[in-house]
């Protein structure tokens, strides 16, 4: 004889934990999830039994209980399901005798949820539930990190990819990309390693569809946070950061100013033996920091950001933001820095363009020019030591050709550009031992080396075609 199939009982203690998890994992409150749950239901009823069904829900999630009571009027004939029932079904499935116009009440609990809408309704509310508290999780995320733009977090190092390092905070994916490292820095970073960043931007939705946060460690603002955290006059407004100029894992000036005359704001920064200073340069991969006290005499503010370099004479235009700063020869440089690095920060951390003359005559740094000259040309003159017009300039033509990426009509050009700026013209005699210059070609025929006699020995070019 066949078994009569046991009637499901639900558990419970199982729905409560099950509550309590999902409003922890998912950092939801738990009468938000609540209210996400009563709606879920109530899209279920509409389903079933439509729009203008009268029902109530309730939602225990102390208790574990989800009841729905569905309320309909006991009729003869039956006009509108949802809200009318026949009196013989109605006498049926009660426990008591109904009359008409009576209400009658269907209780709907989790012991027959199942029986009651079925399982394609039960599955298409399943799916409901979980997008809603998808969305809810997704607004979370991003309204707790859009509070924290500005703000160093530490989080564990998940995984390093091309072009971007996935950083774990909270359970929570954040993404280092490649611009925002500190360049060279990703070697020295291991898998579960603890790293900080700064969240730079939050977007509301990256690829996985849940908010792109986007950390940074090259930015200025990182390097003013980390200022905030090892020095307490800062963080205090004893000492204030003026301005940052940097380039990310070499160097970086800041200018610093104190509103206490007894805080010098350079050594307060530095701390004893250099403690406090160190621990930053430590997290920024070594990177070297020029720390300037502020002045609000510009002429003043920029001979300091000019540092390590000594200056003769700064004068300022503040109309334009422009500073003609007179140099010593010995110190041009210094001044001007491995690929024009020291005068570039200079600018950015005082806000003027910076041209910079020799004491002994008039010059100008070529960075000045690197728009005009190119990059890769201008890199390659700053590596054979040509750094100022001037130098460029009293530079033999013969010696400019062997820098790769230099040619005839490109050195015309520059030298045109050059000598504009100093209102000079170009002689005719320059413009033809240019022209004139035997330049290397790449295409050469094939020659046969004649063996030149002592007496021939005045004419090198004597070759045989072969």
């Amino acid at each position: 004889m066949a078994q009569r199939k046991a009637k499901f009982k639900a558990d419970k203690k199982l729905i409560i934990d099950a509550f309590a998890e999902m409003a922890k994992e998912k950092n939801i409150d738990r009468d938000l999830l609540q209210g996400i749950v009563e709606e879920t239901l109530s899209l279920l009823v509409k389903k079933k039994y439509s729009n203008e069904s009268n029902f109530e829900i309730i939602v225990n999630m102390d208790k574990g209980d989800i009841e729905i009571y569905l309320m309909r009027t006991i009729v003869e004939n039956v006009e509108n399901s949802s809200l009318e029932i026949a009196l013989e079904e109605a006498n049926e499935r009660g426990e008591e005798k109904y009359e008409i116009g009576d209400e009658f009440i269907e209780e709907i609990t989790l012991d027959n949820i199942n029986t009651s809408f079925g399982r394609r309704l039960i599955s298409l509310a399943s799916q409901n539930l979980n997008q809603k508290i998808r969305e809810v999780e997704k607004d979370n995320i991003y309204n707790e990190y859009n509070t924290k733009v500005g703000e160093i977090i530490i989080g564990e190092l998940y995984q390093i990819r091309r072009n971007s390092i996935l950083v774990l905070h909270n359970k929570v994916e954040t993404i280092l990309p490649r611009e925002e490292q500190i360049p060279n820095e990703p070697y020295r970073f291991k898998k579960n390693q603890t790293i900080k960043a700064i969240v730079k931007e939050v977007r509301r939705s990256g690829i996985s569809g849940l908010p792109e946060i986007i950390l940074s460690r090259a930015s200025d603002d990182f390097l003013a946070r980390l200022f905030e955290i090892e020095i307490p006059e800062i963080y205090d407004g004893i000492i204030q950061i003026k301005s940052i100029a940097r380039d990310p894992g070499e160097r970086s000036k800041v200018a610093v100013v104190s509103f206490d005359d007894r805080v010098d704001p350079v050594g307060a920064c530095v701390g004893m033996k250099g403690i406090r200073i160190h621990s930053i340069v430590r997290e920024l991969n070594n990177e070297n920091i020029d720390l300037i006290e502020y002045s609000e005499n510009d002429a003043e503010f920029i001979a300091k950001a000019l540092l390590p370099a000594k200056v003769k004479d700064v004068n300022v235009q503040p109309e334009i933001r422009s500073a003609t700063v007179v140099v010593p020869d010995d110190q041009v440089s210094l001044a001007i820095g491995k690929n024009g690095q020291n005068v570039r920060l200079a600018s950015k951390l005082t806000g003027y363009s910076i041209t910079l003359i020799n004491e002994t005559g008039e010059d100008i740094d070529l960075s000045e020019f690197e728009e005009e000259i190119g990059t890769e040309l201008y890199k390659n003159l700053m590596e054979n030591g040509i750094e100022t017009a001037r130098g460029l300039l009293e530079t033999e033509p013969e010696e400019l050709l062997k820098i790769k990426g230099m040619t005839k009509k490109v050195l015309l050009e520059i030298r045109s550009i050059l000598l504009g700026e100093f209102d000079e013209p170009e002689t005719d005699e320059m413009i033809e031992k240019i022209k004139n210059l035997k330049a290397k070609s790449s295409r050469q025929k094939k020659v046969k080396v004649k063996v030149v006699a002592a007496e021939d020995k005045e004419n090198p070019d004597a070759t045989e075609e072969s």
